[in-house]
């Protein structure tokens, strides 16, 4: 039958959700003649999709299975090109097969467009001068596709390839990559050709076919001058640091030796009056050894600053080693200077040598004091340290006199399990057992002891009389028949002459009570009569699950969880319920031919409103027929609440008919 067709795109993508419908909107005149994507996975008719085609030539497609893991459907037309009629001279001339043949050439010419709408072109504002056609494929092979300066195909060099080593007798390509593996020099090649000679590439014959992209060989030369020089370089400043560290202790020896002089002089000054011209000479030599000693702190000074011009020598590698020659030389003067001075130094500290002596002794004697009394100290603290351990660890147990039960002890802390306090209301003595408090002790006033008349308790009788019992007066004498009945069970029983199933009803804990609630875990049955039903019921409350869902692909629906489903978010595309009855039970294996069973599922739709497309049973529609109330929905109902209400029968094995409804529920 002829059809309009309409000026569209013969192609539409979709997301992939669900197994649809997919509705096209160009025109086909058959099932075959479009082509339909998963991704980049052409499928195939009947076996993965079905086409449904409307009176005007448009129509969907859906999916056998859900496309999981897929993000896009496409659908293309691709009706095969060809001409299968034609017309003769004299022949027939129907309208109905040139409307046919017509169609056929527009949908050819749709598909035609489409494609080139996808196809690299050159815009129409081109010059007619453009030639767009591609060098012959000899030529383009191993090339990159590039353009001249007029605008036309053209091959470009070939893309860069590693060819590792360099090898002879082999073919290289421009902008091919080679190593020199005498020098580790990095080669491209500039000039397409056949190797030959030998390595290295520099003095090959075919070196101007190279051009060198990393020269590893100077890099390494530089690199061993560079190590040589940074080697020589440490080396003075070694030797200049080594100088500046003698300069320094002969420094600190000379300022050692003046203060031990300048010390030994004030003593000289002090006995003055026994011998004066000893404290003249004193005098003198002190004097001579401040100056000395002046001199010295001026030589560390100096060495100090040779010690920081070499180290500073050291990080600058091509100067350093001359500034570093020279601060050694200047630091070797300055020690020597230090030496003399020193020397001048010893021999004013001779006259007080005896004098410092005595007071190093007296200092040795106040320091071994000192250390006595740091000693004495130290295990003061410790035992002071020990005590209030002791305390602390004592009063964490023994939390005093307290009005009421304490939650925490006398720091705050948590309280210690075995932890004691006395409540001063109760007069009691409590104990923390680790969860509660209870009494440390009980009074035994009301206890009976053996000196209260029980030392004789191993006398019956007279342990009666000391208690004031008399048989069958305050105490009921022994008798076997009572103990018989009060052991119970089978002895009792046959003592009263009664029979389980005979006198008595035997205890069973499944037999349900008619005046307590209860659970039943198995299936129960319960026959009528045909002239009786076999259950009434004044009300029932049925299980509804309330889920904050949005209602999308595939629902799985379990009978056994609830008898209402009830999505309270808005649909966000049509779907999919598959009934079952669990995760790990099978509807088949639930119900038995014969069985039916209603349920409902009740979907929030907003502003855009989606639909229940496909009804699966045990996640198939194979054996399921759906039959809708007034027919199938291609739509739901927006800003409301459907109701869909299935009734679900079994046919046969694995078989079901589902009575379908959908009604809606608006504010």
């Amino acid at each position: 039958m002829p059809i309009p067709i309409s000026n569209v795109t013969r192609r539409v993508v979709y997301s992939a959700s669900g197994t649809g419908p997919y509705a096209f909107t160009f025109e086909i005149l058959a099932n075959t003649d479009i082509a339909v994507f998963r991704d980049d996975t052409l499928l195939t008719l009947t076996t993965d999709y079905s086409v449904t085609i409307a009176s005007n030539g448009t129509g969907s497609i859906t999916l056998v299975a859900t496309p999981t893991g897929a993000t896009q459907i496409a659908i293309v037309g691709n009706r095969t090109i060809q001409r299968t009629t034609d017309f003769v001279t004299g022949g027939d001339f129907f309208a109905n097969t040139v409307n046919d043949e017509m169609d056929q050439q527009t949908i050819f010419a749709q598909q035609n467009a489409e494609g080139l709408q996808r196809a690299l072109s050159a815009p129409q504002t081109d010059p007619t001068s453009i030639n767009m056609t591609l060098p012959r494929a000899s030529l383009r092979a191993n090339k990159a596709l590039g353009f001249d300066a007029n605008g036309n195909p053209a091959i470009a060099d070939t893309l860069g390839t590693n060819r590792g080593n360099w090898a002879s007798g082999t073919l290289y390509y421009v902008r091919d990559i080679v190593k020199d593996t005498t020098n580790n020099n990095i080669w491209q090649v500039i000039t397409q050709h056949t190797s030959s000679g030998s390595l290295p590439i520099g003095t090959n014959a075919d070196a101007a076919k190279f051009t060198l992209l990393v020269d590893a060989a100077a890099a390494s030369t530089s690199a061993t001058n560079a190590a040589t020089s940074a080697s020589a370089a440490s080396t003075s400043a070694s030797a200049a640091s080594t100088s500046a560290t003698a300069a320094s202790g002969s420094a600190s020896t000379a300022s050692t030796q003046a203060s031990n002089a300048s010390t030994s002089a004030s003593n000289a000054s002090t006995s003055a009056t026994a011998a004066s011209g000893s404290a003249t000479t004193a005098s003198t030599q002190a004097t001579n050894a401040g100056t000395s000693a002046t001199a010295a702190a001026a030589s560390a000074s100096s060495a100090s600053s040779s010690a920081s011009a070499a180290s500073t020598s050291a990080s600058n590698a091509s100067t350093s080693a001359s500034n570093a020659s020279t601060s050694a030389s200047g630091a070797s003067t300055s020690a020597t200077n230090a030496a003399n001075s020193a020397t001048a130094a010893s021999g004013s500290a001779t006259t007080a040598s005896t004098q410092a002596s005595n007071a190093a002794t007296s200092a040795t004697a106040a320091a071994g004091s000192a250390t006595s009394a740091a000693s004495a100290q130290t295990a003061a603290e410790s035992a002071r340290d020990a005590t209030l351990a002791a305390y602390d660890s004592f009063d964490d147990r023994y939390l005093g006199a307290k009005t009421s039960n304490p939650t925490v002890d006398n720091d705050g802390n948590a309280l210690v399990a075995g932890a004691l306090y006395f409540n001063s209301v109760s007069g009691a003595m409590q104990l923390w057992t680790g969860s509660a408090w209870v009494a440390a002790y009980v009074s035994g006033s009301g206890y009976l002891a053996a000196a209260n008349n029980l030392s004789d308790v191993s006398s019956t009788a007279s342990a009666r009389t000391n208690l004031g019992l008399a048989i069958g007066t305050d105490v009921q004498a022994y008798d076997a028949d009572l103990t018989t009945l009060g052991a119970g069970g089978g002895g009792a029983r046959t003592f009263l002459g009664l029979a389980i199933g005979t006198d008595v009803q035997a205890y069973n804990a499944n037999i349900a009570t008619t005046n307590t609630a209860q659970t039943f875990t198995a299936t129960q049955t319960f026959s009528g009569t045909s002239s009786a039903t076999a259950i009434v019921l004044n009300d029932v409350a049925e299980v509804t699950t309330v889920s904050a869902t949005a209602a999308t692909g595939t629902i799985a629906y379990d009978v056994t969880t609830q008898a209402v489903l009830y999505y309270t978010s808005n649909a966000s595309a049509n779907w999919t319920v598959n009934f079952r009855g669990s995760s790990g039970t099978s509807l088949n294996t639930l119900m038995s031919t014969g069985q039916s069973m209603t349920v409902a599922f009740l979907v929030t739709q907003g502003s855009t409103a989606y639909y229940n497309s496909a009804v699966q049973v045990d996640g198939t529609g194979t054996g399921v027929t759906t039959r809708w109330f007034g027919g199938a929905p291609t739509a739901g109902n927006a800003s409301g609440i459907d109701s869909y209400r299935y009734l679900i029968i079994k046919t046969g094995s694995a078989t079901f008919t589902v009575l379908a409804s959908n009604t809606q529920f608006k504010a």
